[in-house]
């Protein structure tokens, strides 16, 4: 897929200075990570100690700092015509720079990734000024996706989809987790993806732990498998569960499985637009409690995912934000009996003007594998 266009990025700068000022913020402050790549594309060749800052405020353009060394770099990055760069060469002092580009008692959102380091830089340089995090004052500022992010998400769920199809005919029974784990990593990026971020393979007992690694334990007969994986293709995320089963199960994980299923869609069927993000939480915990599992549904319902695989909105209780069309979330369900086995399944679903759309499309059975 093509590069997001100057275009995007200046207005998705300009829908987070007026999201800020109607936070009550004087504006952001976002150092490198996540927010910055989203909202003007600029990725550092490298994480030093050196101060880059994109600032967004009413009275001006968007304004990058960077260091003088870096700038060539900057200054290719596709929101870069969208952008008044500066630079701060070694040996000067970058926050007295970024000082004359913010009020002296201005009140601003910072990235949650920014260093200790340049935080406490600010504050010494203007000892007036105050700061939140991001997630504190703008948690939807990346949540609601414009029609290319959706794009890309749907293609990460694909791939993703495409390595749980391969991975059913892989051989589980008498190897080790991490070998099937490693049979993931190698699926995810033979199907596009250009990060893989996770590969929970539990099996039988290390099931029961919703983020245990994949180990040495060896699966066996009769296991209980739960796979949980995903990364970034194209610069988007993936994230999908499935619980498979080593040969024929019993009664009782199927009947489990049955139940983590069945909230696993009412959750789904409950997507609307302005339905409370909790609301999605409580119809999945509500089918597991009935069932008398509701003690071991010990996780929340999902979590959003974008340019990284955990991020706003998070479906649980006391969120109590509307969906809103183009957010992207994870329903991921699951029960755990300690020491026995687990059941977890997961899909991103995109929340649409009259309900959901799953972008896993993957069969929610329990598949059997030797």
């Amino acid at each position: 897929m093509g590069r997001f266009t100057e275009q995007d990025h200046a207005d998705r700068m300009e829908r987070a200075t007026r999201d800020a000022i109607t936070a009550g913020l004087a504006g952001l402050l976002i150092t490198p990570g996540p927010d910055m790549t989203w909202l003007c594309g600029y990725r550092p060749p490298a994480l030093t100690e050196r101060l880059t800052l994109l600032v967004l405020t009413p009275e001006s353009e968007p304004r990058l700092l960077v260091p003088a060394l870096e700038r060539g770099d900057a200054e290719a990055c596709p929101g870069a015509g969208a952008l008044r760069i500066s630079a701060w060469s070694d040996g000067q002092d970058p926050y007295a720079a970024a000082a004359g580009l913010l009020r002296p008692q201005g009140h601003y959102g910072v990235s949650d990734s920014t260093w200790a380091l340049h935080l406490l830089g600010l504050q010494e340089a203007l000892p007036l000024t105050s700061y939140r995090a991001l997630t504190t004052v703008l948690p939807m500022l990346r949540a609601v996706k414009d029609a290319h992010e959706l794009d890309r998400l749907a293609a990460a769920g694909a791939a993703a989809d495409a390595t749980y199809e391969e991975i059913l005919s892989v051989r589980f029974s008498g190897r080790r987790e991490r070998e099937v784990a490693d049979d993931l990593t190698r699926l995810l990026l033979k199907h596009g993806h250009s990060q893989v971020d996770f590969t929970v393979v539990g099996s039988g007992p290390n099931g029961a732990d919703p983020h245990h690694e994949a180990g040495d334990r060896v699966i066996e007969h009769g296991d209980m498998v739960v796979l949980d994986f995903g990364g970034l293709r194209d610069g988007y995320g993936s994230d999908t569960t499935r619980t498979v089963h080593v040969g024929e199960p019993t009664e009782e994980e199927i009947r489990v499985h049955e139940t983590v299923r069945t909230a696993q869609q009412a959750a789904f069927e409950a997507v609307r637009p302005g339905v409370p993000c909790q609301e999605i939480d409580r119809m999945a915990r509500t089918v597991i409690e009935t069932a008398g599992y509701g003690e071991h549904f010990v996780h929340r319902t999902g979590h959003g995912i974008g340019v990284t695989t955990h991020e706003p909105p998070y479906l649980v209780t006391g969120e109590e934000a509307p969906l809103v069309p183009g957010m992207c979330f994870s329903i991921e369900p699951g029960i755990y009996l300690p020491g026995r086995f687990g059941v977890r399944i997961e899909d991103i679903v995109t929340c649409t003007e009259d309900g959901g759309r799953r972008l896993n499309n993957t069969s929610r059975k329990l598949a059997l594998v030797e």
